[in-house]
């Protein structure tokens, strides 16, 4: 597809990065937010900026780099804009990064989601401390939920911050992370978001009618 195809595509169901705001975990986008956009009522400008670009550019030599880091695994980047569904609820999409393949007695599939931050402030550091923040895990279980085929994924994550040193000179510190997480451990978390989207989507988008607002926890 091209990017405006994807784009189209897209109306048509929930993706990964809009999994979050149906529970109420997305920084950017409430629920009800989504259903307008899903049914129609609000049209969505395709935002670009300098960081979106360098996510892009730098997706594909991350991918790189973590097929050296973790030789175990064949690792194929899909063709561009490549979307996938759940063979049962077809409204479930997504992208992913990375597919890969698990080399043991049999073979395992899964996927590799790359992320790219940039540490603005100090509370977007302390979101990564030992964890996945979390609008960023749910995109992971929308993603084993759109290929039941996924047994495993990983997140590849890196923090990026700069500033200028005393002779005025910009500096760059970049953090890498890297979270794994097996379908199995996941299940009940599955369940609770496939429920989640199927009522979102069936209930609410199919019939137009505005869902309650879901706020996230504080």
């Amino acid at each position: 597809m091209t990017r405006t195809e994807w784009l189209k595509q897209r109306q048509n169901g929930i993706g990964g990065s809009e999994a979050a705001a149906i529970m109420g975990m997305n920084p950017y986008m409430t629920n009800a937010e989504l259903w307008e956009y899903k049914t129609g009522k609000r049209v969505r400008a395709d935002v670009d900026n300098e960081y979106m670009r360098y996510g892009r550019e730098a997706e594909k030599p991350l991918i790189e780099l973590f097929a050296l880091d973790y030789p175990d695994y064949r690792v194929t980047i899909p063709k561009s804009y490549t979307l996938i569904m759940n063979p049962n609820y077809p409204f479930i999409l997504g992208t992913v990064d990375g597919n890969l393949e698990e080399i043991m007695p049999i073979v395992r599939k899964g996927f590799l989601e790359v992320k790219t931050t940039f540490i603005l402030a100090s509370n977007q550091k302390e979101r990564w401390n030992e964890r996945v923040p979390d609008n960023y895990y749910i995109q992971l279980l929308h993603y084993l939920l759109v290929n039941p085929e996924y047994q495993f994924c990983w997140l590849k994550a890196q923090l990026k911050s700069e500033w200028k040193n005393d002779s005025g000179k910009k500096e760059i510190r970049l953090t890498t992370k890297h979270y794994y997480f097996e379908r199995a451990e996941v299940e009940e978390d599955l369940k609770i978001l496939l429920e989640k989207e199927v009522e979102f989507w069936e209930k609410y988008v199919m019939k137009d009618i505005r869902p309650p607002l879901v706020l996230p926890a504080i």
